[in-house]
């Protein structure tokens, strides 16, 4: 028997930036709280299909599984958790404003 589909999010990596991005119902965006959450399995694979051609903007799209909690996602597994965080290092991007750490 299948695994029953769960609530997922598209995601990617910034093409220039190189900085996770999630994508919404009308592009891209930093914040998975502002992420599209996918909760139909044809609709999620459509719209990863529609992530994967974007080849000029991103690169590495994927669906990732993530938890509601009220109304909002938030990472299912630790990798994801990891990812959003942004790069690894206070220097640049997600983490230097520390607000994440």
């Amino acid at each position: 028997m299948p695994k029953p589909f769960t609530p997922k999010v598209v995601t990617a990596n910034h093409l220039l930036k190189g900085d996770v991005i999630y994508q919404t119902a009308s592009g891209w965006t930093r914040d998975l709280a502002e992420a599209e959450v996918l909760t139909d399995e044809a609709d999620a694979a459509l719209r990863l299909i529609d992530a994967t051609q974007q080849t000029g903007e991103i690169v590495g799209a994927y669906l990732a599984d993530v938890d509601l909690c009220d109304d909002t996602p938030t990472p299912a597994h630790f990798r994801e958790a990891f990812r959003s965080r942004g790069p690894s290092n206070y220097a640049h991007g997600k983490q230097e404003t520390r607000e994440h750490v």
